[in-house]
């Protein structure tokens, strides 16, 4: 099983070149799982955002920090036949809308995406190493692929080797820059910290670079606007074999211009 997971899509033009580049290549690949935490203008999802993703070959969708954003995830989350949305797992309230976790079959085989949020600089959720070791006690999961949104670095290695045998993938979302990290680890869970973002490509992790530039001369708040230009799109491509990673790659597209 060839999955292909795409980092955070961040404003306008991260929607942009998913739209206009992932149906240039998804036929190399039977799954794709595409971050879509921050698609609507930077924050959340909408449902415009949502079906663009889907329409251009997204089977799966993950959130993050924003998933509440926009009022449109709700309704979204009801139709779970047209919006396979997978939410943070570790939400403390146990009656939070939505679902932290979906299998899919994939050519034959079971495929469970997974969604998590960090704890370190984060907000305050369930403990998410808790949270996936329960869920791995349910039996038919198939291969296990662990989107982690998290801030920390510390925090997402710890989760990879914590996790290491028992998963096909953790690979980390959230802070925007594609790390050099790409691996399998010794139990075959392929592990990268982060998947890097879907955005534009001149920008501050996303955002106009006047505006984080302001914020950090300045000490005063100011007001962040989506970058405009060509924009990039990051993702790892996990070769999944028997519930273990036998391949990764990191995957990188720049728009030559907007």
């Amino acid at each position: 099983m060839r999955v292909l997971f795409i980092g955070d899509v961040f404003g306008q033009p991260g929607r942009r070149v998913l739209q206009s580049h992932l149906p240039t290549i998804r036929q190399q690949f039977d799954f794709v799982i595409v971050n879509v935490e921050n698609s609507a203008g930077g924050f959340g999802v909408h449902r415009d955002a949502a079906r663009g993703a889907l329409q251009a070959g997204a089977n799966c969708l993950t959130l993050g920090n924003h998933a509440w954003h926009h009022r449109d995830i709700f309704s979204m989350m009801q139709d779970e036949a047209a919006f396979p949305i997978v939410r943070p797992l570790n939400y403390s309230d146990p009656g939070a809308p939505g679902v932290g976790w979906r299998t899919f079959d994939v050519q034959g085989e079971k495929l469970t995406v997974v969604n998590l949020l960090g704890r370190v600089f984060m907000d305050s959720v369930a403990n998410p190493f808790r949270a996936i070791d329960a869920l791995l006690e349910t039996p038919g999961l198939g291969s296990v692929f662990v989107d982690f949104h998290a801030e920390a670095t510390s925090e997402k290695m710890a989760l990879g080797w914590h996790l290491d045998g028992r998963v096909a993938a953790v690979i980390g979302t959230h802070t925007h820059v594609p790390t050099a990290d790409t691996r399998i680890l010794p139990g075959g869970t392929a592990y990268q910290t982060d998947a890097g973002f879907t955005g534009p490509h001149d920008s501050v992790i996303g955002s106009d670079p006047a505006g984080p530039i302001q914020r950090f001369v300045t000490e005063l708040p100011h007001r962040f606007g989506v970058a405009e230009g060509r924009a990039e799109l990051n993702g790892v491509v996990v070769q999944i074999e028997g519930g273990r990673a036998v391949a990764a790659e990191r995957y990188r597209y720049i728009e030559e211009k907007a």
